[in-house]
């Protein structure tokens, strides 16, 4: 099966250089007007702003499990995209929400290291 969480956007020209920064690399496809990025082996993250998805905008949610959370947020920092605090849950996983510029939610969690599991 593959995934195709579709990132409903205003303005493509804004956020695909909000993106780039988000995920540290330019979009790793472009079909048309939308441009993709590969999160996983069957997993895509669509950035749309056609006309059809106006409604739409600004309403997604998703979580991306991480490594090296910390550089993650440096690299956010250095780009000056903000984000909500870092909660730490009790399983140990650290959480913490992104917004786009149009307010779709790209949450960040980080297991902690295996033998902090055990």
């Amino acid at each position: 099966m593959d995934l195709y969480s579709v990132m409903c956007v205003g303005d493509r020209s804004r956020a695909v250089p909000w993106y780039e920064v988000f995920f540290g690399r330019p979009a790793d496809t472009v079909i048309g007007e939308e441009s993709l990025w590969r999160v996983g082996e069957n997993a895509w993250v669509v950035v749309d702003d056609r006309d059809v998805r106006a409604e739409r905008v600004g309403g997604a949610m998703v979580t991306f499990g991480v490594d090296g959370l910390d550089a993650v947020l440096s690299r956010l920092d250095a780009h000056g995209i903000a984000y909500g605090p870092v909660e730490v849950y009790g399983s140990g996983v650290r959480h913490v929400v992104v917004l786009d510029p149009d307010g779709n939610s790209l949450s960040l969690a980080e297991s902690p290291p295996r033998s902090a599991t055990r």
